[in-house]
């Protein structure tokens, strides 16, 4: 008999003598006894169903889900008879369940570099672990559930803080078998692993893992479980790597809005990009009919009464052709602005190369963009030779015709995204950062970041290997192939975009008044309903601002936690807005 044989075996035999219900007093403790045993992880409740002798009590528990949780009955050794039980209300989670016997764990002879793993032990943790999880789209546990369960035996919450900002880059749970149920295995398990989107330290999950492992080891536990879903591609390679394997083990959850996209099956609106799914599932939850028009372009028809409105992403019918090449020509725009009495930088399309270098020496440093164009394509951001000039203008054009130079202005770059003349959203994006290591090179750590963003943002952002990435390098003194020095922090592109790897950093609640008013009078001087509009700041809490372009089709996506497609539906069925 084979080690996973007996142990699912001697799995099956451990039963609790007598059947305690859900509401025994034991669910969250840390010594909750042998049966029933229901942990609250604070994103839901974490039930281990193979403690449970009837799956009457079983199906019962898992019913009871709070509205807004994410409950999950782990090891359900019986899972037809389960769902058949309450086949409209349950359904078979499509995860696999790996597991690392901890007395074959290898210790890896590289630790991190940046960044250190511990246990969450401030409350300022808490409220950052809360924010990874959300901008990961990911129920968070409430920060005070996270604060209490600080010296929990059962629970534990480990995170990985930059050693010199202290700022918190990832997250995840462990539950000690041992400490929750006198579990005669000796087991544990990992839950809820996330990685901050906008961290560039490489290798962040993998420490994550690690510790937790090395922490189990050194506290006597056989093994580490995890669930992770099926297509999660990026989290099953990591894991594979570490040497977890797959065993047969299965976890039922409830049908709730939340799962829905696990158990109804693949719908035509799922096809569509992270901008249009976004909108879609808000007009979904309010009870809109979709119809996918084009996926691969971002087309759809929503639907509601007598109403039906076409859209691309954040673009619809309500934006005229009129507005819509307002925004489309960057050169238009720049006029319509000025004439507005709004801030922009000096502009010059260019006719020459003699004008050109002429605008260069005039303002010092220079932005290069095609007049039409979208996500950041053929734009150079700091400009300063000629050689680069000329490489840069050359760029611009495959992809317009007409090129512009614009004066350079150095500052935050900060989008504010304006709905039906209001102010929804701002953030702060950063250009590509990597973080040297003192072991990779910059075309390693480039690559490596690259993954992260792709997989963070559904395949929406990456860094190009191109001549602007290249230019970027090679100013800042280094070759690709060299090991950039431990702790350096090198921008491998100017241009912010989230399409060519930049990140977004919610300012919202924080934005300047004068900001907020000079985006509404923009998006009116356009007369557009929805824009995003791009400003370059020294300080969003600050009045300062120039104003250097508007966009017809913002992504909505990556604004978490600002309700940005909620107030999208409210601007085109407006009689689903609550009241």
């Amino acid at each position: 008999m084979s080690r996973e044989e007996s142990y699912r075996s001697r799995l099956a035999r451990h039963r609790a003598p007598s059947v305690a219900g859900a509401e025994s007093g034991h669910e969250g403790s840390d010594d909750p006894g042998g049966e029933n045993v229901v942990i609250d992880c604070g994103w839901g409740r974490l039930i281990f169903a193979h403690t449970f002798r009837d799956n009457r009590v079983l199906a019962d528990t898992l019913l009871a889900e709070s509205e807004g949780r994410r409950d999950i009955a782990f090891y359900v050794n019986d899972p037809h008879v389960l769902l058949a039980m309450e086949p409209q209300h349950l359904f078979l989670d499509p995860s696999h369940t790996y597991r690392l016997w901890l007395d074959r764990y290898k210790v890896s002879p590289l630790r991190p570099r940046g960044y250190t793993v511990r246990l969450l032990n401030r409350r300022e943790d808490a409220e950052a672990v809360h924010r990874v999880y959300l901008s990961r789209n990911m129920i968070p546990p409430p920060i005070e559930f996270m604060w209490d369960k600080r010296a929990s035996r059962a629970i534990q919450i480990f995170v990985a803080a930059d050693i010199h900002s202290g700022e918190i880059l990832g997250a995840a749970t462990g539950v000690d078998h041992a400490n929750a149920f006198n579990d005669p295995e000796q087991g544990a398990s990992l839950w809820a692993l996330a990685v901050d989107a906008q961290a560039r330290l490489p290798g962040i999950g993998q420490a994550l893992v690690r510790h937790m492992a090395e922490y189990f080891i050194a506290r006597g536990r056989s093994y580490l479980d995890l669930s992770v879903m099926h297509n999660n591609r990026e989290a099953i390679r990591l894991y594979e790597h570490l040497k977890f394997e797959r065993i047969p083990a299965f976890s039922v959850k409830k049908k709730n809005p939340y799962n829905e996209p696990l158990f109804i099956g693949t719908r035509p609106e799922e096809s569509l990009n992270p901008y249009a799914k976004l909108i879609t599932r808000e007009a979904q939850r309010r009870g809109i009919s979709i119809n996918v028009l084009d996926a691969a372009a971002g087309f759809f028809e929503l639907s509601l009464g007598g109403r039906t409105i076409t859209c691309r992403e954040s673009l619809s019918e309500l934006t005229t052709s009129i507005a819509m090449s307002r925004c489309d020509d960057k050169a238009v725009t720049h006029r319509i602005l000025r004439k507005a009495g709004l801030r922009v930088p000096d502009q010059v399309e260019v006719r020459d190369p003699a004008e050109a270098e002429a605008f260069l020496k005039r303002h010092g440093a220079v932005v290069v963009k095609p007049a039409r164009g979208e996500q950041g394509m053929g734009i150079s951001v700091d400009v300063r030779t000629s050689e680069d000039l000329a490489h840069a203008i050359e760029e611009a054009r495959q992809h317009s015709d007409t090129i512009l130079l614009e004066q350079f202005a150095a500052g935050f770059d900060l989008r504010i995204i304006v709905i039906d003349g209001r102010v929804v959203a701002a953030a702060v994006r950063k250009p590509p950062h990597i973080k040297g290591t003192g072991r990779d090179t910059v075309r390693e750590l480039i690559a490596k970041q690259s993954r992260r963003r792709e997989a963070a943002t559904d395949g929406e952002s990456r860094i190009p290997f191109d001549r602007e990435t290249l230019r970027c390098v090679k100013d800042a003194g280094y070759d690709m192939d060299e090991i950039l020095p431990y702790a350096v922090d090198l921008t491998v592109r100017k241009t912010a975009n989230l399409h060519t790897g930049g990140t977004l950093h919610d300012v919202t609640g924080k934005l300047h008044p004068a900001l907020k008013k000079a985006a509404v009078e923009a998006a009116a001087a356009i007369d557009i309903p929805v824009t995003g509009l791009d400003f370059i700041v020294p300080d969003p809490t600050a009045g300062d601002y120039v104003i250097i372009e508007a966009n017809e089709r913002p992504g909505l996506a990556n604004h978490e936690p600002q309700p940005t497609a909620e107030r999208f539906i409210d601007l085109l069925f407006p009689s689903t807005t609550a009241q």
